[in-house]
């Protein structure tokens, strides 16, 4: 499973102490981060100079790249879409989630979304949009699922999920979590959806599996996005690990895939003072959500 943002920085912080990862001068950071910016979208602020040394010195030792600028002139001409680049970000995106990791958001889905398109249509479409190890997917799925099987059949959810990472993706796809992990999910949906697979482990039932699409999207140029339209978008917990300007080029290229009535959920405090001609605030308590007319 990924590292925590804390565990990471835990990690860098030992290897300075043990004098493992060498520092990084000030043109080698800005060149780094204006190359993962403009390849990724990825915003990197000084501060966080020394998680970036580290994930890229764990990278440079695995392929025997021994200083900074030598695997810098390596990347920028490697293929953005190649194996290498897909680890590197594998290691500069922190991919911290967990099973219904913001409560307010899930209600608003299942004590008011799903309600009001089953009262007006029997499909209802998801995509979550920055999935990383599949525990916010699994965790909309096993709502949505709930919800259906009210309806035997006459309403039904399709579920989407994304992220730039292969790695990520191939965890979230396998479906299997530390047994820890189970105390996030309400005892109904973890006894409906969850199986006890060693002592440490649990995995998702494979018909929840099987109900989830999981493909690789950048969400800068959405390129592979699985439909035209969605009439739910859940983006939390990734706008952070962009600039302002990037934020909300990304809110825009979301909102432009949203269907009329459809609404994109973003993680509170990541978004302020976006604007979009099609696009109203979602007033629901501690959500950060926001409705297209039209």
């Amino acid at each position: 499973m990924a590292d925590s943002a804390e565990k990471a920085a835990d990690m860098a912080g030992g290897a300075y102490r043990a004098g493992r990862i060498p520092r990084m001068e000030g043109r080698q950071f800005r060149d780094w981060a204006a190359l993962l910016e403009h390849r990724a979208g990825l915003f990197i602020a000084p501060e966080r100079r020394p998680f970036l040394e580290s994930a890229l010195w764990r990278r440079m030792r695995e392929n025997g790249h021994g200083d900074y600028s030598g695997y810098y002139r390596h990347l920028r001409t490697a293929d953005r879409g190649g194996c290498e680049w897909s680890a590197l970000i594998d290691q500069v995106t922190v991919h911290e989630t967990s099973f219904f990791r913001h409560r307010s958001s899930m209600r608003l889905v299942a004590e008011k979304l799903l309600p009001e398109a089953a009262r007006r249509r029997s499909e209802f479409s998801i995509w979550s949009a920055a999935c990383a190890t599949g525990e916010e997917c699994y965790s909309l799925a096993m709502l949505a699922g709930r919800f259906c099987d009210e309806f035997e059949g006459e309403f039904s959810c399709q579920l989407y999920g994304s992220d730039i990472s292969l790695g990520v993706l191939e965890q979230a796809r396998r479906g299997r979590y530390l047994k820890r992990w189970l105390d996030d999910i309400d005892v109904q949906l973890r006894d409906r959806y969850c199986r006890q697979v060693s002592d440490h482990h649990f995995e998702i039932v494979p018909e929840l599996r099987d109900s989830v699409r999981f493909s690789p999207i950048n969400l800068r140029d959405m390129q592979g996005v699985p439909r035209r339209s969605f009439d739910l978008i859940y983006c939390q917990n990734l706008l952070i690990y962009y600039g302002r300007e990037v934020r909300l080029q990304i809110a825009d290229l979301l909102a432009d895939h949203l269907e009329p009535g459809g609404v994109l959920i973003l993680g509170p405090g990541e978004l302020a003072g976006w604007r979009h001609p099609a696009m109203t605030r979602l007033r629901y308590d501690d959500t950060l959500a926001y409705q297209r007319a039209y």
